[in-house]
């Protein structure tokens, strides 16, 4: 079997031993879309052991631009599910176990059990933050990417390093994402590419390390920049944190923020409707945790955002995809 990965091993700080502590590596990888379709391979190419695989979606015909292991006759079928099919097919040494379900608040410590290194290639602000708060608990070195239109950037948290928190304590809310910006499959590949590596990086344990490391890749202007955050703060208070379903309280405050056309039922029935710019004018309970809704959870961090400066309240966030 070391035939395979003969090249690699001639690499002075691989050989033999690093190609075993790769052998013994368990990877986390959330996000079959893009970024892992690019990761992926290149872990189970270089020998990763055990990657454990967490997506929810299908494949759909506008994907195949940038999510370069599916093929036609994929479409419809689970993304995991066919990402293990086309892995097993290049390497049948590297275990594939795949949970077909959204990386949640509820999950997420069933999902980092018994991982050694977290890949974030789901390009959500939800998910970052979840696995980021869990990883630095945990102190799991996380790899985290995203990437919109021809831009992008990829950074390594936790482990050794500051989180993703304390480099970003507020969260960066877009107006726009892939779906309704667009993006071009190069980029997502040269990121998705780098991630690889930065994981591929740490499990050898080269040095210098990529935890504490962030890198801009801008394709419109051929910039390519970077710097170092090991010294960047963990916030201390105010955190502004994500719950599902399953964390309401009975005596939550819940803020819906779609109407009742975007969403007929919400998550409870006693429910307070308000729209975005209705929420600076809005009047608190004095005591009760506030929960802000919405579907993507931009909406609901704008406006927890909003809420933060005037009351004293817990504010939690919830993504209701249901």
């Amino acid at each position: 079997m070391m035939q395979r990965y003969e090249r690699q091993m001639r690499l002075p700080e691989i050989g033999e031993n690093g190609q075993h502590k790769l052998q013994a590596a368990r990877v986390l990888v959330v996000g079959c879309g893009g970024l892992g379709c690019t990761v992926l391979p290149l872990l189970c190419g270089a020998g990763v052991g055990y990657i454990r695989l967490y997506d929810h979606d299908i494949v759909e015909e506008h994907n195949l631009h940038r999510q370069i292991l599916y093929r036609m006759e994929d479409i419809g079928k689970s993304k995991a599910i066919s990402a293990k099919t086309i892995l097993n097919q290049s390497n049948p040494h590297c275990a594939i176990d795949v949970h077909q379900e959204r990386l949640t608040p509820s999950n997420v410590n069933q999902a980092l059990q018994n991982i050694d290194l977290v890949i974030d290639a789901s390009d959500s602000f939800m998910v970052t933050y979840i696995l980021s708060d869990a990883c630095l608990k945990l102190s799991l070195p996380l790899i985290s990417a995203s990437v919109i239109e021809r831009q992008g950037y990829v950074g390594g948290f936790c482990g050794s390093a500051p989180s993703y928190r304390a480099l970003f304590p507020k969260m960066l809310l877009a107006d726009g994402n892939c779906n309704t910006v667009g993006v071009m499959g190069p980029i997502v590949s040269i990121l998705g590419a780098i991630q690889a590596q930065m994981a591929l990086s740490v499990l050898l344990d080269f040095t210098p390390t990529p935890l504490g490391q962030l890198i801009n890749v801008d394709c419109r202007t051929w910039h390519f920049t970077d710097f170092r955050f090991d010294q960047a703060q963990e916030p201390q208070e105010n955190n502004i944190t994500f719950i599902d379903r399953n964390d309401l309280l009975p005596d939550d405050c819940i803020i819906e923020l779609r109407d009742s056309r975007e969403a007929p039922q919400s998550v409870r029935v006693n429910v307070i409707r308000l729209l975005p710019n209705e929420i600076v004018a809005w009047q608190p309970p004095l005591s009760q945790r506030i929960v802000c809704v919405c579907k993507t959870g931009v909406r609901a961090a704008r406006a927890a955002y909003a809420l933060q400066p005037t009351i004293t309240n817990e504010i939690v966030i919830l993504v209701d995809n249901q």
